[in-house]
């Protein structure tokens, strides 16, 4: 039904709209719909359909920037000149660095920790344990981890990165104490002789005495200066 408008005002118009629903909207002077006559259902229509493309590409950029955040720290190891990528230590290496520390207490440092098992399981043997680590997402994992097995006091975790230390076996030669262990998994040093080694495979361990690298380290002749005469 449609009124006929007074020549001064404008009016509504009333009709069917889709089903029963009923569509209101202001006619003008002149007999033309304004600018807010669409239907109520098809504006809300329209909004969804917005509010759905502003959405979905939201939902997947922020998607992308946490899998880049997340997969970063595991991936960029694997690209360094020597590949390092962060293998978890089996119960088999781990059972073996053990046995390299028995009779043994104080301290224990792990150069990349990972997600901090051999940390957590020298904890627990009574060892003032802490893990360092590239990776940030591993050192927060490990801390958790660490707090569920309750040796959170006994075992710390920090982020560090390796590569920015001087060469290793140097470092450790002038700065252990002589009666020190060190304990390589899965990679021995170059320039050492092992005093023990266990494990098969993945699973080897080497272990170093202080003692032993500093004297080899002694008994090795110096390099002589080339002296040029003029």
């Amino acid at each position: 039904m449609v009124v006929t408008p007074p020549a001064a005002a404008g009016v509504l118009a009333m009709g069917e709209g889709r089903g029963d629903i009923p569509i209101i909207s202001e006619v003008s002077q002149e007999g033309r719909l304004t600018e807010h006559d669409l239907p109520t259902n098809v504006d809300a229509s329209h909004l969804k359909k917005r509010s759905w493309g502003l959405l979905v590409p939201g939902i997947v950029g922020g998607t992308l920037v946490a899998v880049y955040a997340v997969a970063t720290p595991f991936l960029t190891p694997a690209l360094r000149k020597i590949c390092l990528p962060f293998v978890p230590a089996t119960s088999n290496q781990i059972e073996n660095v053990l046995k390299m520390l028995r009779c043994r207490s104080g301290s224990l440092v792990d150069l990349g920790s990972g997600d901090g098992r051999i940390v957590i399981a020298a904890a627990k043997e009574g060892f003032r344990a802490v893990g360092y680590e590239l990776n940030p997402w591993l050192v927060w994992y490990s801390r958790y981890r660490a707090w569920r097995e309750g040796v959170h006091d006994a075992a710390k975790f920090y982020v560090s990165d390796l590569w920015k230390m001087p060469q290793l076996e140097k470092k450790l030669q002038l700065e252990l104490e002589d009666d020190a262990r060190v304990i390589a998994c899965r990679f021995p040093f170059p320039h050492w002789i092992p005093d023990h080694i266990t494990g098969e495979g993945i699973d080897t361990v080497w272990a170093y005495d202080s003692k032993t690298f500093k004297e080899s380290e002694k008994s090795c002749p110096k390099p002589v200066p080339k002296v040029h005469l003029y």
